[in-house]
């Protein structure tokens, strides 16, 4: 099969080979805004269906009643007995499944979705019923996250077998290909074979990619089996497999394939057998071919995910500090999550359709009249909602005489690209600076850039390191933060040597002993923190401090400011982790 080279003939690709078996494929992951782009890919799957293929939309925020079937309320209260109705994946049998907004899919959903997609059926016990259904179908995920932190959850993202980025092209580079009669394709999959040796080389060529998912090989191989089948052939050549790691195994990597094979180890004497335990060799087609993949895998990664491999060992979208908030629930606003059973008291809402589901099975055992429903306090089922609080970031910057004599420049720099990226985010930012004596709240909680920017740039450098008081200035503004129903995160630049004490005198020894105890006092609130060693050669002071204050410790010596910036934002999100603890 050639190769199509152009980024938009490989999503046409992709698209042909989903269209030939999407429940074995599993379905694509499309990230791209909405826009002629992603019309006209979906459009073009969509002719490449066979007639009456079902094609169902599920919406963000899908109810479980609605997406695996359940009580059917206007039949029931019609009939005084329980109906069911089917729900939307059991109306897609077959066809396929658009998630709109996969970012903001609930695990919940994606868990039960999941399950779906590894059993081809429905089954549901819900609202008295037992619901059985078949539904094999291929999932179309709407990617439309904007942030490194949105994406779709990662259980839903394990079954689809193509991850296509369409952000990159324009209209004008995406026109609509011409539409192919696939169903001789579709009668040869069933009878197309694959060889041992070409399971082995895709399992060996994800093992060398870094993915530990057994999904990712077994749907290259059906990729591979659907590619055979598009090119009329009744076997699977070393052609398919090689197309299959380039778009199924590629975009998963995680890591780079070692340069070189190990050497093999000598092979024992003939009059002594090889021990038991020790696994046969690959036959060497399957080495020859596993060398083929791995090229090809490597020749399919953008040089941006290559230089995330050899720098960071893994890919994926890098999340930045405050990158969301604390989830939490909320009986009053947020985002809809179902509902339960209680009692209308303290703000609760209503759930008004749940509420007639739980009562409408029971009207003709109540004796209900016609045209009222009886309604009792057992069948009450109120909302609940999941809000997301807003991130603060808190930068204390250490403005002495060490920390100006040695990186307050960089320092700054680095906290000014940090200010942007969390206005861009709309996060609020707050900046403390010590110095001298005390420690002085620069910037009050706030979205505005161009006030946190000039409040940066007039930070004057030199003087003593009252360590203790600006922890203390910190802990107290998150304590405020975190009332206010936001997540605070502190991240604390200095070189970690306090020599002020409280009071305002000198001493290190009783200065350190402080800037200890006022650590402590932030671990004990269970303050996420991050402390940033800026001094030119970390000593064990930052490391020491960092290790009281329960923070994460990153030294950088020779860093300049984006450096520090790209750091920081790395390791924001493992400490954002633990403030949703």
């Amino acid at each position: 099969m050639a190769e199509v080279p152009s980024p938009w003939g490989d999503a046409v690709l992709a698209a042909t080979l989903l269209a030939i078996d999407p429940a074995g494929a599993g379905g694509a992951c499309l990230h791209a805004l909405p826009g002629p782009v992603r019309d006209r890919w979906l459009e073009a799957l969509r002719a490449l269906l066979p007639p009456g293929t079902p094609w169902r939309r599920v919406p963000a925020g899908i109810a479980d009643g609605r997406l695996l079937g359940g009580l059917d309320l206007a039949a029931t209260l019609r009939a005084g007995r329980p109906v069911a109705e089917r729900g939307l994946l059991a109306e897609a049998d077959g066809g396929i499944i658009l998630l709109a907004m996969a970012e903001r899919l609930g695990p919940g959903t994606a868990a039960r979705l999941a399950a779906v997609q590894d059993t081809g059926r429905v089954a549901a016990e819900r609202d008295g019923l037992a619901l059985r259904a078949d539904a094999r179908l291929g999932v179309v995920a709407l990617d439309e996250g904007i942030g490194p932190e949105e994406a779709p959850p990662a259980a839903l993202l394990d079954r689809l077998a193509f991850r296509l980025d369409l952000t990159p092209l324009r209209a004008g580079e995406a026109p609509l290909p011409p539409v192919q009669d696939l169903a001789a394709a579709r009668a040869l999959l069933p009878a197309v074979t694959a060889g041992a040796d070409v399971l082995e080389a895709l399992c060996g060529t994800a093992l060398a990619l870094g993915i530990g998912s057994l999904r990712a090989p077994l749907l290259a191989l059906r990729v591979a089996r659907a590619a055979a089948a598009l090119a009329g052939r009744a076997a699977v050549t070393e052609v398919e497999p090689a197309l299959a790691a380039r778009r199924v195994l590629g975009p998963r990597a995680t890591q780079l394939p070692a340069a070189e094979p190990p050497e093999p180890e000598p092979p024992p004497p003939e009059d002594q057998p090889p021990p038991e335990d020790t696994p046969p060799p690959p036959p060497p087609e399957a080495e020859a071919l596993q060398d083929i993949l791995l090229a090809a895998a490597a020749a399919s990664m953008p040089a941006g995910l290559l230089n995330q491999l050899r720098l960071a060992g893994g890919p994926g979208r890098a999340s930045a500090p405050g990158k969301a908030g604390q989830q939490k629930q909320s009986p009053k606003r947020g985002r809809p999550i179902g509902s339960r059973a209680g009692a209308l008291r303290g703000g609760s809402r209503l759930a008004l359709v749940e509420t007639l589901r739980a009562a409408a099975p029971w009207q003709r055992l109540r004796g209900a009249t016609s045209g009222r429903l009886a309604i009792r306090p057992e069948d009450l089922r109120i909302l609940r909602f999941r809000e997301k609080s807003e991130t603060a970031t808190i930068f204390v910057v250490d403005a002495s005489g060490s920390a100006a004599l040695n990186r307050l420049a960089e320092a700054k720099g680095a906290v000014e690209l940090l200010l942007a990226d969390c206005y861009i985010r709309r996060d609020k930012v707050a900046l403390i600076a010590f110095r001298g004596t005390t420690a002085e709240l620069l910037l009050p909680p706030t979205n505005s850039l161009v006030r946190a920017k000039r409040s940066l740039a007039g930070l004057p450098g030199g003087g003593g390191t009252p360590m203790a008081a600006a922890l203390d200035q910190a802990l107290l503004l998150a304590e405020a933060i975190r009332r206010r129903g936001q997540t605070p995160l502190v991240v604390l630049l200095t070189d970690g040597r306090a020599n002020v004490a409280r009071d305002g005198k000198g001493g290190r020894p009783r200065a350190e002993a402080e800037a200890h105890e006022a650590a402590r006092a932030c671990r004990a609130a269970r303050l996420t923190g991050l402390l940033v060693d800026t001094s030119p050669r970390p000593q064990e002071a930052g490391r020491r401090l960092a290790a009281e204050m329960g923070a994460r410790y990153l030294p950088l010596p020779m860093a300049d400011a984006a450096t520090l910036s790209q750091a920081v934002r790395s390791t924001g999100s493992q400490a954002m982790r633990g403030a949703g603890r």
